[in-house]
C-alpha cells in the first residue's frame, strides 16, 4: 500500500482537542488478504493521483459468480466513490454515473451472503448517495438524500466505532453544512474518526484499511475554512506523510505556502 508513517502520540492529543478520551479500538475488521490489499492500494493510488481511467476500470461491478463475493462489490463501490470525487470537478455527468455505479455495487455487496463489511458498505453507500443528490437534478434522484441519511444512521448503529464509518459520517456532515454549528459538529466527528484510524493502525494488517490520508486532508480543509492556516498545514503534512502523492492535499498545501 502507499507509504504510511506513524504519527507521534502527542499529535493525537492536539488533534482531538477537548475530547475527553481517545476512542476505543474499532471492532476487528476483516483479516488481510493479499489480493484485497493490492486492490485497495490500486484504488487509493488512483484516487490520490486522480487517475480516472484506472478508477473507472476498478469500479466495474462484479458479475456472475464474482457477484457473490461481497468484498468485490465493496471495492467496486469504493472505486466508484473515488471516481465520483475525482470527476466532480471535471465532468459532472461522469461523476453522476460513477455515483450511481457506486450505489449499485454496494447494493450487491450488501446482498451477498454473508454481506461484506456491512456497516462500512452502508456508510460508503450513504456517501455515494449524498454525492448523487448533489450531482442530479431534483427529479432524477429524489430520494437519494433521504436514503443517504438512513444508511448512515444504520451504519452508525451497527458499528459506532468503526473508523471508516466515523470518517464517512464526518465527510457527509461537512459536505451538507460546512459552516456554522453544523460545521463544528462535523469537525468534532472528524477528530474522533482520526483517533479511531490511528488506533486501528496499531492492530494487525487487515482490509479495509483506507481513510487516514483523506481524514487529515479534510481536517486541513476544515481548518483552512476556519481561517487557521497553521493547524491546516500541520494536518496536511500528516496527510502527505501517509500519501505523498495525494494531489488534493498538495493543492491545499500550495494554497497555504503561496500565501
Amino acid at each position: 500500500m502507499c507509504g504510511v508513517a506513524r504519527v507521534p502520540a502527542g499529535f493525537l492529543l492536539m488533534v482531538v482537542g477537548n475530547t475527553t478520551a481517545p476512542a476505543a479500538p474499532a471492532a476487528p475488521a476483516a483479516s488481510a488478504d493479499s489480493a484485497l490489499l493490492d486492490l485497495e492500494a490500486r484504488i487509493e493510488y488512483g484516487y490520490f493521483t486522480e487517475d480516472g481511467r484506472t478508477l473507472e476500470r476498478l469500479a466495474v461491478a462484479p458479475a456472475g459468480d464474482e457477484a457473490k463475493d461481497g468484498m468485490k462489490g465493496y471495492y467496486a463501490g469504493l472505486a466508484g466513490y473515488r471516481l465520483t470525487l475525482v470527476e466532480t470537478a471535471r465532468d459532472k455527468t461522469r461523476a453522476r454515473s460513477a455515483a450511481e455505479g457506486c450505489v449499485s455495487s454496494l447494493d450487491g455487496a450488501l446482498r451477498a451472503s454473508p454481506a461484506a463489511v456491512p456497516a462500512e458498505s452502508m456508510a460508503l453507500q450513504s456517501a455515494c448517495l449524498e454525492e448523487l443528490a448533489e450531482l442530479s437534478p431534483p427529479l432524477r434522484s429524489p430520494f437519494a438524500g433521504s436514503k443517504s441519511k438512513s444508511q448512515m444512521e444504520k451504519a452508525l448503529r451497527m458499528a459506532p466505532r468503526n473508523p471508516r464509518v466515523l470518517l464517512l459520517d464526518a465527510i457527509v456532515a461537512f459536505e451538507r453544512a460546512p459552516n456554522g454549528a453544523e460545521g463544528e459538529r462535523a469537525l468534532g466527528k472528524l477528530k474522533k474518526a482520526i483517533v479511531a484510524l490511528e488506533n486501528e493502525r496499531q492492530e494487525v494488517v487487515h482490509t479495509p484499511a483506507w481513510g487516514l490520508a483523506e481524514a487529515y486532508t479534510y481536517l486541513g480543509r476544515m481548518y483552512l475554512d476556519k481561517g487557521d492556516p497553521v493547524k491546516a498545514r500541520d494536518a496536511l503534512e500528516r496527510a502527505l506523510l501517509a500519501a505523498p502523492e495525494f494531489q488534493q492535499a498538495r493543492r491545499l498545501m500550495t494554497k497555504i505556502t503561496s500565501g
